[in-house]
């Protein structure tokens, strides 16, 4: 598939995937969001890929929201469905995707800006990186996933404030928050996503998926997610991987994971 909107390269294990729209601040559109579900997919089925980076073009924006021009004249079934499908297609994807995927925030992170970066596994962001859910200042709410994931990563309280007063938090009050785990400069924000893809990388990828599926659990109704964690700790007993981990250890050498 030839993208309009996004850029991809692989390097070293880690796919970085890049939303290119800097006319448009990186904003997402329909057609980006089933570029980035493609890329997704295609690197998460490439075994050679441990890590993928999701990030924004240039220094201004990783994503300054949703192409607002898209839905201004949606009705309410249209509005229904640009939700359901985002979330089906991009947001749910990404956050239940076995391939661990880090969100390199390097900008403006606002309204489906920021839904895709919570969707991410983990949050690390430049010193310029303002985020916010402005939604409200437009008479709708979020709509792809923002009103759930906000309030695990932050709290209740916060979330409704950030929310309802449609306002923005830089890059270090984000970091207080629990919203992202690092701040750096701009030029050190790559490299310090690529340092953190390095040391999952020495992890078996087996375990990983696996971690993710437990975790996610906890986070979904009518899911109980200790019962989950035994099932994928048991799961991982049958694993290459866990021979191989086993038995380096017990050999006083590094492990070497065959990934199945």
């Amino acid at each position: 598939m030839k993208y309009k909107n996004i850029l991809t390269a692989t390097n070293n294990g880690i796919a970085t995937i890049t939303i290119n729209r800097p006319s448009k601040l990186n904003a997402l559109n329909i057609e980006t969001i089933d570029e980035l579900h493609h890329a997704l997919n295609i690197s998460d089925k490439d075994k050679s890929i441990k890590v993928i980076v999701v990030t924004g073009s240039g220094d201004k924006a990783f994503v300054a929201g949703a192409d607002i021009s898209e839905f201004a004249d949606f009705d309410i079934e249209e509005g229904k469905e640009l939700a359901a499908n985002g979330q089906d297609v991009l947001f749910n994807f990404i956050e239940n995707l076995s391939t661990p995927v880090i969100a390199a925030v390097n900008g403006f992170a606002l309204g489906g800006g920021l839904e895709l970066a919570m969707a991410c596994h983990f949050r690390v962001a430049s010193d310029n990186a303002k985020m916010g859910l402005p939604e409200v200042s437009l008479g709708v709410i979020p709509g792809y996933g923002g009103t759930q994931r906000l309030p695990q990563l932050v709290g209740k309280g916060r979330a409704m404030e950030m929310i309802m007063t449609a306002g923005m938090i830089d890059a270090n009050t984000a970091k207080e928050y629990g919203l992202v785990n690092h701040v750096t400069t701009q030029e050190e924000l790559l490299p310090l996503a690529e340092k953190i893809a390095s040391k999952i990388m020495r992890n078996s990828t087996v375990a990983i998926a696996a971690a993710i599926k437990a975790i996610n659990a906890n986070f979904k109704d009518g899911k109980d997610g200790y019962q989950v964690e035994i099932k994928q700790f048991g799961k991982c007993f049958g694993t290459d991987d866990f021979h191989e981990g086993t038995t380096a250890f017990l050999e006083k050498r590094k492990a070497e994971f065959p990934g199945k």
